[in-house]
């Protein structure tokens, strides 16, 4: 029986986050040929949590800021793991590929899956020039959406195989259910109470403040109307000191699924995104999406269909769509229905786990026949 091709996943920490999921949720789905290892840049965090007990994860504890000794650090740590494939991802992930580089591991793949609010469009020159230079050590590259496969084409000036993949949901564990009843009498919610939420990193790219304009809009008119916000970050302070009334912060929660059952609609504000697991997980709940038009969002939110696309940033168009559901929940129940179908029929967990292994198991096959192996 042939040895396992052993991947190594770089990146920034293991918190909570879109990325994260994923690559817990390729690593539970994995095929028996393949063995991984999780390498975090700085810690590891709560999606630890999320991935099989024997897994192992490595934190390196990286100081701020661009430092030689610590890519001399994270060769060292490579060269010891001796992967078949070093797969990095996102713009902290390039010092996986410098360290790979170092480290005289030749079989790299990197991912992009999005871009934060320091560079919420992905055109920082200064990194578009280092994302070029680098792209010489990069066999192939992934990335999440087809406007990611855009960016990467005509800003990065990648000529390197680029394979599209997108998120897979468990749509066993993310689905409809009579729970959410129960749920609204325990977060103190009126059964008839039309109730919205986000669930995301508390982060500017986020755009949880054009949420918060447009919910008070709502709430105006309907003030038993709720807003639960979930997930944890670096705003929370700023924002439950603007959010007004009928806002409910309830943090990190491991019970997202059961959650989402007390839902009306799912809505996403952001400024940008790669692809949205959140998005999928609320469709596979069979709940509409209001979503902005960003990023790789219109591929999966069909306007009109399975929820609603409104530009970023501007709160009274939110306010409408979301007052649409209001006004309509037969709408709301027919376009969530319509979601759910879309998620069964094109984004199953098994699909992702096997887009990302034949890249892997490519890439390692160039590896193993140049070593002779």
């Amino acid at each position: 029986m042939p040895a396992p091709v052993r991947v190594a996943h770089v990146l920034y920490s293991f918190g909570t986050g879109g990325l994260e999921k994923g690559i817990a949720t390729v690593v539970r789905g994995a095929s028996p040929g393949f063995a991984h290892t999780v390498v975090c840049l700085t810690g590891s965090g709560a999606s630890e949590r999320l991935l099989p007990p024997a897994t192992p994860v490595v934190a390196l504890g990286k100081p701020p800021g661009n430092s030689p000794a610590f890519l001399w650090r994270l060769s060292r740590v490579l060269r010891r793991l001796a992967p078949d494939v070093v797969h990095t991802r996102n713009w902290s992930g390039i010092d996986g590929v410098l360290a790979a580089r170092l480290a005289g591991l030749q079989d790299v793949v990197h991912g992009e899956h999005g871009w934060g609010m320091d560079d919420p469009e992905g055109s920082s020159p200064r990194r578009l020039r280092v994302r070029r230079f680098v792209q010489r050590w990069v066999r192939e590259y992934t990335c999440v959406s087809q406007a990611m496969v855009g960016w990467l084409r005509r800003e990065v000036g990648v000529r390197r195989p680029i394979t599209q993949i997108y998120n897979g949901i468990d749509a066993l564990r993310y689905r409809p259910g009579p729970e959410g009843q129960a749920l609204r009498e325990t977060l103190g919610i009126a059964p008839n109470s039309f109730v919205l939420g986000v669930v995301g990193r508390l982060d500017p790219i986020k755009d949880h403040a054009t949420l918060f304009r447009a919910f008070s809009r709502l709430h105006a008119a309907d003030v038993g109307a709720r807003l639960l916000v979930l997930g944890d970050g670096p705003e929370r302070s700023r924002l439950e000191s603007e959010a007004g009334e009928g806002v409910l912060f309830l943090g990190d929660r491991r019970e997202v699924p059961e959650l989402l059952r007390v839902l009306d609609v799912f809505v996403l504000p952001s400024r940008n995104e790669g692809i949205s697991n959140t998005i999928l997980e609320a469709m596979a709940a069979g709940l509409p999406v209001v979503a902005t038009r960003v990023g790789g969002n219109p591929e999966l939110v069909q306007d009109g269909l399975t929820g609603a696309l409104v530009p970023p940033g501007d709160a009274l168009a939110l306010a409408a769509a979301l007052e649409h559901y209001r006004a309509q929940p037969e709408a709301a129940r027919t376009h969530g229905e319509a979601g759910r179908a879309r998620v069964l029929e094109r984004f199953a967990v098994d699909r992702m786990v096997a887009s990302y292994e034949a890249v892997w198991a490519r890439v390692a096959a160039r590896c193993r026949r140049r070593d002779g192996g």
